[in-house]
This record gives C-alpha cells, structure tokens and sequence, in this order.
C-alpha cells in the first residue's frame, strides 16, 4: 500500500514501525454547531482504513 507523504510530496510504500502492527490515533468530532455528515466522515474514512489494514493481516491498535 502507498501513502502520500506530505513532507516530502511522494507516495512511499507503507511499512509499520512494529512488524504486523499499526497503531493508529483519530481525533474525535468537536461539535460547535448542529450535527451534520461531514462529522461522519473522518470516522468513515479511518473505519475504513482500519479494515482495510486488518484485512492485510496487520493488528490495528
């Protein structure tokens, strides 16, 4: 798998620090205003990438 890495502007192979293990941190909604679904996203797309990684084989913490 490629990630974009903003840092350097190029897509690089993904490789974890822990061998089989990714560890992952999302920050929550911080609601303001009414809710609405662009609050959804970001939880969405991180479910979305968490599955994907276990579905790899890797233990997503």
């Amino acid at each position: 798998m490629k990630v974009y890495n903003t840092m350097t502007r190029v897509k690089e192979e993904f490789t974890p620090l822990v061998a089989g293990q990714v560890s992952m941190y999302v920050c929550g909604v911080t609601p303001y205003d009414y809710s609405h679904i662009g609050h959804a996203r970001s939880a969405i797309v991180f479910d979305v990438i968490r599955r994907y990684l276990t579905s790899r084989g890797f233990r997503v913490r």
